[in-house]
């Protein structure tokens, strides 16, 4: 996407997200029998983190650079665990999850992840899925190109808003410490703290940044208002000094639970927009991932926690320019999904950014494809493959090959590769969940946001199609002596 093309589709003058961001995936799911074995041994990838690419070289080859982003994750996996896995009863497992990226926004307004921030506190509002005695917290400055100081950083029930409920604040410590130094490119886990929590409740994640952080590692597209205030406001309850909303995380990259023993690990939703929740109605959890976070939760008997790691304008193949698309999935892939606690399966909805926007081919696709799932085995990971939803009617909209006749012939051939190739434990089929049966290259009209993502109905849909069952017995079944 040339630069006149990126302005054209992405307008900054926009209050929020433009309708022209590409996504990936959706649909009604069924998973078909398992097509292959995954040994039982688990090995634990060390929590650590290769260098991601330069931005200013988003131009690189890409089959070079996937190459060896793929050959870093290789040698991760099989270098000895640094840490030995929780005794039984202390499993810890990703309970929320946003995958991070460089600063960059649309509206500065919205957003000031392209200045960052000076002697302020974000509040970030986040929804866990799955409940546990204890909770821990990740801090990322994964976009970062300098070290980040952060001076305190809280955790707390969320009440309503900004405002925390009276009694639950705790403060975090690292190592002990209230204070820490992250490395540019790095990430910090704050020691655990004693809070309840129970699945689907709402967390208020406080930072507080005394210097000048340069632009701001974030999720930009949250769909859920968090707020800033001057000052070290952590342990503040009320909402009053919170004085300014704005629509992304910032600094926060995921929360994690000690849960109970019938939660047996983390499922992963991986993608774009269409797993990040374009479209859906902000403050009220309507993404795919929420639904399924909703179903775990009321599932009786053993369960998992899941994690949505979609990223608006994402892709397989390319970093694009605008940085808040984040990095390709293979080169996030290791701190995305292989890294996660408790990390056990994963869902795959991607590639609909790439034929749309770069004219991909799915002969280009596949073997992206076939990386991935050969690193998410190598972790000991189940991996499905979700079939590209349908996208005609949008090139109006994104313009690119987003649903031409020519994306929709390799969109076809992609899904075909993917339902046929038995190359995945499962195949969901996010395509028939959410296509019109009267005319199946377009989504549902009562699905149907803007011709390209699902709106909160087609997000439901995509869940209701996930056979949890399978999954969940499948991950039981891996773990089994």
């Amino acid at each position: 996407m040339t630069s006149s093309k990126a302005s054209e589709r992405f307008p900054e003058s926009q209050g929020r997200f433009p309708r022209s961001t590409p996504t990936t995936e959706r649909g009604p799911m069924a998973i078909v029998n398992r097509h292959h074995e995954v040994a039982s041994e688990r090995r634990a990838p060390p929590r650590s983190f290769f260098k991601l690419p330069d931005p200013k070289r988003a131009r690189l080859a890409p089959f070079s650079f996937i190459t060896a982003v793929f050959a870093l994750i290789t040698g991760a996996l099989e270098r000895p665990a640094l840490a030995a896995d929780p005794a039984p009863g202390e499993r810890w497992v990703a309970a929320w999850h946003a995958s991070p990226t460089p600063g960059g926004t649309f509206n500065a307004q919205d957003c000031p992840s392209d200045v960052g921030l000076t002697g302020e506190t974000v509040r970030n509002i986040v929804r866990l899925s799955a409940g546990g005695s204890s909770v821990r917290v990740r801090i990322s400055n994964a976009g970062g190109a300098e070290p980040l100081k952060v001076g305190a950083a809280s955790v707390a029930l969320s009440k309503d808003g900004a405002a925390a409920t009276a009694g639950t604040s705790h403060a975090l410590r690292f190592a002990g410490q209230p204070t820490i130094l992250i490395a540019a490119g790095a990430e910090a886990l704050s020691d655990p703290v004693p809070l309840k929590v129970q699945a689907l409740q709402t967390l208020a994640v406080s930072i507080f940044l005394p210097a000048k952080t340069g632009p701001a590692t974030q999720h930009y597209f949250a769909a859920q208002d968090s707020f800033l205030a001057a000052g070290n406001q952590t342990g503040a309850g009320a909402d009053k000094q919170f004085t300014r909303k704005i629509s992304c995380w910032m600094f926060l990259s995921g929360v994690d639970v000690k849960a109970a023993p019938d939660v047996v690990g983390t499922l992963i939703a991986l993608g774009d927009s269409i797993t990040d929740g374009y479209l859906s109605t902000k403050n009220k959890n309507q993404r795919y991932p929420d639904f399924l976070a909703e179903r775990l939760a009321s599932r009786k008997g053993p369960t998992l926690s899941v994690v949505n790691a979609g990223i608006i304008g994402n892709e397989l193949l390319t970093v694009r320019p605008q940085l808040q698309f984040g990095y390709p999935v293979p080169a996030r892939l290791a701190r995305d999904v292989l890294t996660q606690p408790g990390a056990r399966a994963v869902i795959l909805l991607a590639g609909i950014n790439d034929i749309g926007d770069r004219s991909a081919k799915a002969t280009d696709l596949i073997p992206v494809y076939q990386q991935i799932i050969q690193a998410a085995r190598a972790a000991g990971l189940k991996i499905y493959g979700g079939t590209l939803v349908p996208f005609i009617g949008s090139t109006g909209t994104y313009k690119g090959d987003y649903g031409t006749p020519k994306g929709e012939q390799e969109r076809q051939k992609l899904n075909t590769w993917i339902r046929t190739s038995r190359a995945f434990d499962g195949v969901i089929d996010f395509d028939k969940a959410v296509r019109d049966p009267a005319n199946p290259s377009r989504l549902l009209p009562a699905y149907d946001g803007d011709k390209l993502h699902p709106n909160d109905a087609g997000y439901k849909a995509m869940a209701d199609a996930v056979n949890l069952d399978a999954i969940v017995d499948a991950v039981v079944k891996s773990a089994s002596p």
